[in-house]
């Protein structure tokens, strides 16, 4: 297995529909074990094949949770049915989110209560549970990165103004950057 540098806001795959999984072979087993690696090493809850440069529509977890479900594994080509979103304002302590790709910011944000999220594992064989709470924030999250997203471009103006400023204070917004877990110090303090 090795660690993946992980990419920064700003570079293409991150924010273009990453592309279904046709084939599952050794690899694609190959970048998962990669992507569980390269988690592992950032501290990370998740990671999406495009944080690791890849567009495919891939991604792994690792939060241990309440639900009826695994504490961590991987979704091939997943479908996301969710609860209603709250059209509340998010709470600036309990909605609090961060992302592998935009290192170090952390922003509230309303998510959905509740996620079924539906796919394949790295063999081919159905996944099918549910998440609550944090765990259907993470999969969110995650699923966002296959369609292109950050959890930035979610933000509400106030918040997504500091998120571009401090995206304009570090460089980012630029093809090519990266940082990478084990190496460079964790950008999350953990």
């Amino acid at each position: 297995m090795t660690v993946l540098p992980i990419t920064i806001w700003g570079e293409p795959v991150l924010h273009r529909r990453a592309s279904e999984v046709e084939v599952f072979d050794d690899e694609l087993r190959t970048l998962i074990a990669d992507m569980i690696e390269t988690n592992e090493a950032a501290n990370g809850v998740g990671l999406a094949a495009p944080q690791v440069g890849v567009g495919k529509r891939i991604f792994i977890f690792k939060y241990a949770n309440d639900d009826d479900a695994p504490d961590e594994g991987v979704v091939v080509n997943p479908v996301l049915t969710l609860s209603k979103v709250s059209g509340a304002l998010p709470d600036p302590e309990e909605h609090i989110e961060g992302c592998l790709s935009f290192p170090g910011e952390s922003y509230p944000l309303q998510r959905a209560e509740w996620a079924r999220v539906q796919g394949f594992d790295g063999d081919g064989r159905p996944v099918d549970f549910v998440a609550t709470g944090w765990f259907a924030r993470v999969m969110q999250h995650e699923f966002d990165h296959l369609d292109g997203k950050l959890y930035v471009n979610r933000l509400v103006d106030r918040y997504s103004k500091k998120a571009m400023k401090q995206a304009k204070k570090h460089g980012w917004g630029v093809p090519g950057l990266t940082w990478m877990p084990g190496v460079d110090p964790d950008p999350f303090g953990h």
